[in-house]
């Protein structure tokens, strides 16, 4: 089973982009997903962003998250 989770890209230099989880900062690499931007809600796995979401979804995936805490 693999495991994504979203996070708010903050920055983005070359292919790496600096990411938010919801207060904890991360780099991760941008390089499946090379059409964000900053302010985009993405999907990350293994460091990896694997796939753009918009923020409807990020906000269910939040309230998902924080059911199960």
């Amino acid at each position: 089973m693999c495991l994504a989770t979203h996070a708010k890209i903050m920055k983005i230099k070359g292919k790496h982009a600096l990411v938010d989880f919801e207060g904890l900062k991360k780099d991760v690499k941008i390089i499946l997903t090379p059409e964000v931007k900053a302010g985009d809600y993405v999907l990350v796995h293994a460091g990896f962003s694997i796939q753009k979401i918009n923020k409807k979804e990020a906000n269910e995936s939040l309230k998902m998250w924080n059911t199960i805490r």
